[in-house]
């Protein structure tokens, strides 16, 4: 009868290991067929992060019109739900009323933070293909340790305020290259994380985003 007992205590201990290490098992997904990332209408899959809770998210971060609308302040992000690795990724911005900040935070880490480890697609106004390090991420291209900016190739690509802008971001295990308006602005290889979540920045001035979307590499 003892060894019956034991036998039993033992088996609920293997299944209370087996579902806690379940429970931790993270699904990181790489598309197999073009996938909206953000559906248009609300915030389903995503997650809005202001730190502090003196701020009302919905105050910051909002949809009209199929448009996700972000007036800026304070800074923050929204992130997806899901990681991802492998994958291009198509995200369409534009200016509101003046030029300013922001930013693509691609294999964000948690915890969640401003800023958290992650490798910034800029979209800062005159600045967009320029890449950011942050939280101790790195690239090969990144040659002045004093710095965490690798700038884009070019002279910018970016339309006028108020029009519509394409960013097509290809990630390719440890290779991002950066694309603005069918420009080819930023390579970068060896990146330090290659998988994660994505981020869309609030930093400074209202800014809108649409066709937000992922497509396998081909």
């Amino acid at each position: 009868m003892t060894r019956i007992i034991l036998f039993f205590v033992l088996m609920g201990l293997t299944l209370m290991t087996a579902c806690e290490s379940q429970e931790k098992v993270q699904i990181i997904i790489s598309p197999v067929e073009k996938t909206d990332l953000w559906n248009g209408k609300d915030f389903s899959g995503w997650v809005r992060f202001i730190p502090g809770d003196s701020v009302n998210v919905d105050q910051v971060w909002e949809v009209r019109d199929n448009i996700l609308h972000c007036n800026g302040i304070p800074s923050g992000y929204i992130r997806t739900e899901m990681d991802y690795y492998n994958y291009k990724l198509h995200v369409e911005w534009r200016w509101v009323e003046e030029p300013g900040n922001s930013g693509v935070l691609l294999h964000m880490q948690q915890p969640d933070t401003v800023w958290p480890k992650s490798i910034e697609a800029q979209l800062k106004s005159g600045n967009a293909g320029d890449f950011y390090v942050i939280g101790g991420t790195d690239i090969n291209e990144r040659k002045d340790p004093t710095s965490r900016r690798v700038a884009k190739r070019t002279e910018s690509s970016e339309f006028k305020t108020g029009e519509w802008n394409s960013y097509d971001i290809l990630c390719s295990e440890d290779t991002i290259t950066l694309i603005v308006n069918d420009v080819v602005q930023n390579i970068a290889t060896g990146a330090t994380v290659s998988r994660g979540k994505i981020c869309l920045q609030s930093e400074g001035k209202p800014i809108q985003f649409r066709n937000i979307y992922l497509e396998p590499i081909r």
